[in-house]
Order: C-alpha cells, then sequence, then structure tokens
C-alpha cells in the first residue's frame, strides 16, 4: 500500500472532487515508491486562506494555486518538553520503523486552479491534477529553483498525468 491520503474541502467557491484526486495522489505516492504508513493530506481552501498561507510561510502576497508543506522526516525525541513525543518517565517511546511516515500537506486552491486553466486554454481538471502531482513531488523532494530541477520535475509530472490523469479522463 502507498500509505493513505487525507482530503478536506475547505472552500465554497468551486466544486471539488476530493475521491477522484485522492484516488490520484494515492497512485502517485505508489509510483513514486511511497510504500508502508506514510500519510499525506491535501487540503482545497479558498483564496483568502492560500493567500495567507503563502504570506506567513514564504513571506510574499497573493493568492496562489499549490502550496506545498513537507514535513521532516526525523524521529521522535523522547522526553516530556512540550511538543518531544514523550509523556514522561516510564513510557518507552514507539521505534522509529512504527511510526507513520508524515510526508506532508498539499494546499490547493481551487478558484486560482479554475483562473489558471482558463488563462492556460485547458480543463479545470487538468489543472487539478497538475496541481496534486505537482504538489506531492515537492513534498518528495522535487524542486523547480533552477532551470536542470525544472526540465526533470515537469518530465516526471507529465508522465504521472499521462499515467493517472489523461489515461482515466
Amino acid at each position: 500500500m502507498a500509505g493513505e491520503v487525507f482530503a478536506a474541502d475547505e472552500q465554497s467557491d468551486v466544486e471539488v472532487d476530493t475521491i477522484r484526486w485522492v484516488r490520484l495522489a494515492s497512485n502517485v505516492l505508489q509510483a513514486e515508491g511511497v510504500r508502508g504508513e506514510a500519510e499525506l493530506s491535501m487540503l482545497f481552501v479558498d483564496r483568502a486562506a492560500i493567500a495567507d498561507l503563502k504570506r506567513r510561510f514564504l513571506s510574499r502576497e497573493g493568492p496562489t494555486d499549490v502550496l506545498a508543506f513537507p514535513i521532516d522526516d526525523e524521529g521522535v525525541e523522547s522526553g516530556r518538553s512540550p511538543d518531544s513525543g514523550g509523556s514522561g518517565p516510564g513510557v518507552v517511546p514507539p521505534e522509529p520503523s512504527e511510526l507513520p511516515i508524515l510526508l506532508g500537506d498539499v494546499v490547493i486552491c481551487p478558484e486560482v486552479a479554475r483562473e489558471n486553466a482558463a488563462d492556460r486554454d485547458r480543463s479545470y481538471d487538468d489543472e487539478m491534477a497538475l496541481l496534486v502531482v505537482h504538489g506531492i513531488l515537492h513534498l518528495l523532494g522535487m524542486d523547480h529553483a533552477d532551470d536542470d530541477e525544472a526540465v526533470v520535475m515537469e518530465r516526471r509530472e507529465r508522465e504521472l498525468l499521462d499515467r493517472f490523469h489523461k489515461g482515466s479522463s
């Protein structure tokens, strides 16, 4: 199994088929070799929410279509410090191999996706599929900060979309 994907539609501006995007995300995780107790969440939010996240975490203004927030894969610490994972003396923390791998969160704004789809002369579903795949690849360590990375990431996006989105549409 490729792990578990959780999705929440926290906006009401554009209809979102969360089951479809969970299925795509699961297929992408499996194709990328993610196995076992991995967890990923996808949140579909409105313009104001994604603009707030972008401002708070990237120090940039305005809405965007997708943000990815990877979670570091460091093990749980022991001890009683806040957020250290332990609950006091005598409690044996779980082995790292027993813990789920928390990949992170992919946050998508369907309203911005719809606008981008119209601007790029593609369907809303194609744009949403691209954002799901793009966000997951970011969580798995891919980037497009320089031209070489962008070429590799875009190629992988096309391969995954051809396999799991365009082949199933």
